[in-house]
């Protein structure tokens, strides 16, 4: 695996003429890269220090339409500046792109703070929070997509009709149907390995054409860093290959979703905090304090793993997404699953999230309710055993977009932890995308009223 790039590999790779363009890039509130292509030079004398961008990049939508409403930035306002301070740490090739690197940046204010609504500063908030307590977050996202078989612009041009996957049957663990998409594969592994992302696997998932991608454990905010970078290549090698790849949770009402579970635990020094050989399931008590502040505060932090219309489409019984929010021993229909059960490498994954999740905010949310849990000592029940889709005496998760804003904006723990201007924030952008959707008039409804209503 290549490490990534120190800034005297760059200076010498520019001499050298090998790299001569440098992307320079923070990432917006939906988890995506976003920025500018320097060239090598330029970032060298000048935008190593700092440069620029819009603050409008942390008050837009999805399509990146600028709603009213936003406390940080307006029209009324002007839509001034943010100032993007590179991560030297974060410097790296970029193999599918010739002469190219990356780099992303920390977002501050024109006083030099960290911009309230950047996600990647909301995640280190909170890494920085455990760090206090003696805690080093350690996380491992999965990455579950779909890959289509034509391009994104052939789809586009259709109106996104008769979509047809690269594989025609699911592909679960399957080697001889994901052999026919390794020349999307093999690159997107490879790629990455020579980044510095500590690529594990690809595999076929449970649906025809969907696929995962999964990435050694790190720090919580290396794991985000790879999580964002590998789905920006997984879509950009894709369509070198003439195909387009989907992260939506729910693509389609007959098919299973996309998740982007996330892998957790707390390391004191080089040990897992969360063992012990003495406790239940090899569980410590800071373990099972921390696993109690998820459960009580899923439906808080829903939000952040299942921000849009869409991502509660995915939450669907017998389809491996979860709708209850009980913890289990390797148990994959709880929202909570412990894993590694009486070893060292014990963690506990969280099912929730969907694949259009931001990761920085999925992990700050899940840092925020297992940290509030070892605060405030919390007792973790039994585990749930059997199919929990059944239990009804087990919470739900959030099943829409409206239910999990109430439960966002109204948790006085996220408001501690994340601040006031955080919460309103991003409690108005899920009321915009809320509000947008119900202008809307459907294929479903046109197909369902225009002669019988």
């Amino acid at each position: 695996m290549t490490a990534p790039l120190t800034l005297d590999d760059l200076k010498n790779a520019a001499r050298a003429g090998e790299i001569d363009t440098v992307l320079v890039c923070v990432v917006d509130m939906q988890g995506r890269l976003q920025g500018k292509r320097f060239h090598v030079s330029n970032f060298l004398e000048h935008a190593i220090e700092e440069t620029h961008c819009c603050n409008y990049l942390f008050a837009t939508d999805l399509v990146m339409s600028t709603p009213e409403g936003f406390a940080s930035t307006s029209w009324a306002s002007g839509y001034g500046d943010y100032v993007m301070k590179p991560d030297l740490a974060t410097l790296r090739p970029v193999p599918w792109l010739e002469g190219t690197a990356m780099i992303l940046c920390d977002v501050l204010d024109h006083h030099g703070h960290p911009a309230a609504e950047s996600p990647r500063q909301i995640l280190q908030k909170q890494v920085a929070r455990a760090e206090a307590m003696g805690l080093t977050p350690m996380m491992a996202t999965e990455l579950e997509f779909f890959l289509y078989a034509r391009s994104y612009d052939e789809i586009r041009h259709s109106g996104w009709r008769d979509l047809e996957t690269l594989s025609p049957y699911n592909q679960d663990y399957s080697i001889q149907l994901t052999s026919r998409e390794e020349y999307v594969l093999r690159p997107v592994r490879n790629h990455l390995y020579a980044m510095g992302v500590p690529v594990e696997c690809t595999k076929g998932e449970a649906e025809h054409g969907q696929e995962e991608l999964n990435i050694r454990y790190a720090d919580a905010l290396t794991c985000a860093d790879h999580h964002a970078i590998s789905k920006h290549a997984v879509k950009e090698i894709a369509h070198q290959q003439g195909h387009g790849a989907t992260f939506m949770a729910k693509w389609h009402a007959d098919k299973v979703g996309s998740a982007a579970h996330i892998h957790q635990s707390l390391f004191r020094g080089s040990d897992n905090a969360f063992y012990d050989k003495d406790g239940a399931h090899g569980m410590s008590q800071t373990m099972q304090h921390y696993v109690a502040g998820l459960l009580k505060y899923a439906p808080d932090v829903t939000l952040f793993l299942a921000p849009y219309i869409n991502s509660y489409k995915r939450f669907t019984p017998g389809t491996f997404a979860p709708t209850k929010t009980a913890w289990s021993v390797d148990n994959r229909t709880a929202g909570f699953r412990l894993v590694g059960e009486d070893t060292k490498g014990v963690r506990i994954e969280c099912r929730i999230p969907g694949s259009d999740m931001n990761p920085y905010l999925a992990c700050a949310a899940q840092l925020a309710a297992g940290l509030a849990g070892i605060e405030e000592k919390l007792e973790l029940p039994a585990p749930a055993q059997g199919d929990v889709y059944g239990m009804d005496d087990v919470p739900d998760v959030p099943n829409t977009l409206r239910a999990a804003i109430e439960a966002f904006a109204g948790s006085e723990m996220l408001r501690d932890a994340f601040g006031e201007t955080v919460i309103e924030h991003f409690a108005h952008a899920a009321r915009v995308e809320q509000q947008d959707f119900d202008k809307a008039v459907t294929d479903y409804e046109l197909a369902r009223g225009f002669e019988r209503a």
